[in-house]
Order: structure tokens, then C-alpha cells, then sequence
């Protein structure tokens, strides 16, 4: 687990030349990664809960160290924000993303995350969703 935070951190830290921050988002039920970051510890991920399936995986020790190193800040959002991060996408966007992948737009809209004035860049990935599954 975290492998695509720590390869973004990575790359951020590679290319960036204007000091870009790298700031994490894992929802509330499932929040491992969050708890080690603050205790500077991995910290294993116990009867995790979310909608957020693709985050339900422990955070992976090789991947830590380089998130202690390259990840500014990690904050958690709720199911709900979530769902409604998704919904977003699809009604502005007109595109199905999976749950983990609407994890960043749901810290932006619970504003974890101050993006105003600033340039800001969110990954949305995966297609992990059943259609048959959505929330909405």
C-alpha cells in the first residue's frame, strides 16, 4: 500500500523547481497511513472500513519511508465526501471514478486541504467500480 503516493512523491521531488508540496488524502474508515504518518511508525490498518475499497490495503514498509521524506501533510475524509466527490465527477465530468480515486476531491471539498490561489494538481485514477455498485 502507497505506492502510488510515494511514486508521486517521488516524481514531485524529482521534477518539481518550484518546491511543490505533496499532501495525502485517506478516508476517515481506513486511515493507517494518517496514523503512521503521525506517529512516525507504520501503524497496520485493523478492520479498516470504507467505500474507499482500493485503500484498504496496509501501508507497504518500503513505501513509508519515502512518504516520511517526500509527503508534507496527510488528512482524512469521510464516506460521505467521498460519494459526493464522485458524484461531482460524474455530473461535471461526465466520467465513473472509483471511490479511492475521488479520495483527493473529497479533502478539497471538506477544505483539509487550502488550494485557493494556488496551483494545484489532484490524480484522478483506477476504474475499479462496479456500476451496478454506485452510490448514487
Amino acid at each position: 500500500g502507497g505506492g502510488l503516493l510515494a511514486g508521486t512523491a517521488l516524481a514531485v521531488q524529482y521534477f518539481s523547481t518550484n518546491r511543490a508540496k505533496v499532501i495525502a488524502c485517506e478516508p476517515d474508515g481506513a486511515d493507517d497511513a494518517f496514523r503512521s504518518f503521525q506517529k512516525g511508525k507504520i501503524v497496520p490498518s485493523v478492520s479498516p472500513h470504507t467505500i474507499a475499497d482500493g485503500l484498504l490495503t496496509s501501508l507497504g514498509k518500503r513505501n513509508f519511508p519515502i512518504i516520511q521524506d517526500y509527503v508534507m501533510e496527510i488528512v482524512t475524509v469521510s464516506d460521505a465526501s467521498i460519494i459526493e466527490a464522485m458524484r461531482l465527477i460524474y455530473e461535471r465530468i461526465k466520467i465513473v471514478i472509483e471511490p479511492s480515486s475521488a479520495v483527493p476531491l473529497a479533502a478539497i471539498a471538506e477544505q483539509k486541504i487550502a488550494v485557493s490561489g494556488k496551483k494545484t494538481g489532484v490524480i484522478i485514477s483506477g476504474g475499479n467500480v462496479d456500476l451496478k455498485k454506485l452510490p448514487f
